[in-house]
């Protein structure tokens, strides 16, 4: 598995982070895990091509995870691709219908399969590739996501606080990536800090936890959350930038 983080950063703009999004490559398929604005840039940045893109899994509908998914299918549909399948929770389907009717050429030029799934529930992405998604912590319904492939586990988390549900599917996983918005003692709901995490993934046998969804508030405190969870965390301990890549 090849995992490029194409966007690390939040809703307010800063330098070297966009919005969320993440692509998954097993063997020649491309999967999108969120897709906030300024991603379909970095897809273009990271060498890869949009066209190769036709699935989209949505881990909840913030502005910040789904602005650019109508930028991705017209670029797709400039380019004469026109069929994508969207997973994502509750209420995507009204979402995109609702989007489309604003944009009526488009509802006639491109055709989207959504697919609506909830807590719980196990999927096959393609032949070879299986995901279980669990209910996250927030202040709309949000998905994290398992990723099965060739005997290798991510998961993803999307926004939320950490949460029973969601480590009781990383537990033993290659890769957690979840989101830490803010630093260390940020009073704060819905979202997550390093001494919220702590304690959830210790003794997990995680093999590495990369830390994503950075608000501003985390400029100069990286180093600050990196050491605090190694403190008790047996694995490796990143925080990526946009366009970093990792192999499993």
């Amino acid at each position: 598995m090849k995992i490029t983080f194409l966007g690390t950063g939040v809703a307010i703009p800063q330098k070297g982070r966009v919005q969320s999004g993440l692509l998954m490559e097993m063997g020649k398929k491309k999967v999108l895990f969120d897709c906030g604005g300024g991603v379909l840039n970095r897809i273009f940045e990271s060498g890869n091509s949009h066209t190769d893109i036709d699935t989209i899994v949505l881990s909840h509908l913030h502005l910040d995870h789904v602005a650019d998914v109508m930028c991705l299918l017209k670029a797709n549909w400039l380019c004469d691709k026109f069929d994508s399948t969207i997973y994502g929770p509750s209420g995507t389907r009204e979402w995109l219908d609702r989007l489309m009717d604003l944009y009526p050429y488009m509802k006639e030029k491109v055709s989207v399969d959504v697919v609506e799934v909830v807590p719980g529930e196990e999927f096959r992405l393609f032949d070879g590739c299986d995901v279980k998604c669990a209910a996250g912590i927030h202040s709309v319904p949000s998905l994290a996501y398992q990723v099965r492939y060739d005997g290798k586990t991510v998961v993803y988390s999307g926004d939320t606080e950490p949460c029973d549900d969601i480590m009781a599917m990383a537990q033993g996983c290659d890769m957690l990536i979840h989101e830490c918005s803010f630093p260390l003692d940020f009073e704060m709901t819905n979202h997550t800090t390093p001494d919220m995490l702590r304690p959830y993934i210790k003794d997990t046998g995680i093999g590495a936890v990369y830390l994503t969804h950075l608000y501003p508030h985390m400029q100069g405190h990286e180093e600050e959350a990196l050491e605090y969870l190694k403190e008790e965390f047996e694995g490796e301990v990143h925080i990526p930038s946009d366009l970093m890549i990792v192999e499993i």
